[in-house]
């Protein structure tokens, strides 16, 4: 494409990175700028992997921005089929960026876009695609900036009660439900699914499927979008894991399936059924899927962080929920942690496993990379399925996930983790350090709770 022409009405182009909380960040440069650098990449202040999501640097200083290297920048590289335009800013042209040394030219560790592309790229030299949908459950809060309480958590919804799959509320926010849709498509991140789920104002969008790089992108923009229309129908939508207690949380679940690089076949469906499956929830999985499902359950408690990175995540991830809280599987069984679609429920070219674990405030390049890691490492090893599907088994049988982000980093950081063989010393110390960090800040906090049950009675 002829970027002169394309551009040859704007005088400025957005350009963005995603960093490790999932937050788009990024600035405008000159329309020459831009042309400019295309082929060679700019500074970017490399302090994005050096503070956390409110801007705060990290207690303990990590190796890609710190006072050594005196917080230097790194090379932001633009990906030129990131190409959309923002439409909630006057239509800006807009490109994604993913991130270099700006001294070895080596690709850093932590960045999000890089790890998920050398994690697909195992996939493309065995001739193979992954593909993935995401589903995002969110709540949607009131927003008057003339009568702002002095807390988000005292924000009325915007509907009230518990009404999934509701065919009459949406047009209650008629305006704000249509603009979420429209704009969807217009960012290139079309849905394909749209309702009211179960809970105060709470919304579920289904990000159409597509190859995983690019749905990481859409699903990580698509809540950049959200954030930044909904405003404008006095409306401010909240994907934290679980925003009130005694509620429902919210849900990111991740859809994933292998396709044949050349005929686009499903490699997770089987061509026959099993005659003599091990249980009847494989008969129309392949081996291939079998190896792949036996490669997540093996590593799931190794990369918790990577699928629940805040300590609200684990809020969500409770008994009597309908949230996954063990190393589980099962055909269509929505309390295990994989959810496997396939016939004769499902048919044979949507066979795909719903990872159910993650909540909306999962970071969607982190996330994909460890399931495709760990079912490329089971594909690898031709790993037997030994887990039984929950069906068959009583749920107290199964191992219990980390309980909280504190535990599931310790376990992500030790030694002989999963995470280490998969992603290398330098991103497991990384990254978890950085959620060490968001421990610390955590268990720092005096919160509300400890003061309304102890300013009395201690």
């Amino acid at each position: 494409m002829n970027w002169e022409s394309e551009l040859e009405n704007d005088t400025a182009v957005k350009v963005a990175g995603i960093d490790i909380d999932g937050i788009v960040r990024g600035k405008s440069i000159s329309k020459a700028k831009f042309l400019s650098v295309i082929s060679k990449g700019f500074g970017f202040c490399g302090v994005i992997f050096g503070w956390d999501m409110h801007d705060k640097n990290y207690t303990k200083e990590l190796t890609v921005s710190n006072k050594d290297n005196g917080y230097r920048d790194l090379l932001a590289i633009i990906d030129l089929s990131s190409f959309r335009r923002l439409p909630w800013e006057n239509n800006i042209p807009f490109f994604l960026v993913h991130f270099k040394d700006s001294v070895t030219q080596e690709e850093i560790a932590p960045c999000p876009r890089s790890l998920l592309t050398a994690v697909t790229g195992l996939y493309f030299k065995d001739k193979m695609k992954a593909m993935a949908g995401a589903e995002l459950e969110f709540y949607n809060f009131c927003l008057d900036r003339k009568d702002l309480p002095d807390s988000f958590a005292k924000l009325p919804p915007i509907s009230t009660g518990m009404f999934g799959y509701s065919v009459q509320r949406p047009a209650l926010n008629g305006d704000y439900f249509q603009a979420v849709w429209d704009t969807a498509l217009k960012i290139d991140a079309p849905l394909e699914g749209w309702h009211t789920e179960t809970g105060p104002g709470v919304l579920e969008a289904a990000i159409a499927f597509d190859e995983v790089n690019k749905l990481a992108d859409k699903t990580s923009l698509f809540k950049l979008m959200v954030k930044s229309i909904a405003p404008q129908y006095k409306v401010i939508p909240c994907f934290m894991a679980k925003p009130q207690q005694g509620m429902p949380g919210n849900s990111g679940h991740l859809h994933v399936s292998l396709v044949d690089q050349e005929s686009g076949k499903n490699l997770f469906a089987r061509d026959q059924p099993d005659p003599n499956p091990e249980w009847p929830d494989v008969e129309y999985l392949s081996d291939l899927g079998r190896h792949f499902l036996a490669g997540v359950l093996d590593g799931l408690p190794d990369i918790m962080p990577m699928f629940a990175p805040t300590i609200n995540s684990y809020k969500r991830l409770v008994e009597n929920f309908w949230a996954p809280v063990t190393v589980s599987w099962g055909l269509e069984h929505r309390i295990a942690s994989i959810r496997l679609i396939a016939p004769p429920t499902g048919s044979a070219s949507a066979t795909r496993f719903e990872i159910r674990t993650p909540g909306a405030d999962v970071q969607p390049h982190f996330a994909l990379a460890a399931i495709l890691a760990l079912g490329h490492r089971g594909i690898a090893k031709k790993m037997p399925l030994t887990v039984p599907p929950m069906g068959d088994s009583s749920p107290d049988k199964f191992e219990r996930l980390p309980r909280d982000l504190m535990r599931a980093t310790e376990h992500f950081m030790r030694p002989d983790s999963l995470a280490r063989e998969l992603f290398g010393d330098k991103f497991v110390e990384h990254y978890g350090e950085t959620r060490l960090h968001e421990c610390r800040e955590f268990m720092e906090s005096v919160t509300a709770w400890e003061v309304d049950r102890y300013i009395e009675t201690v």
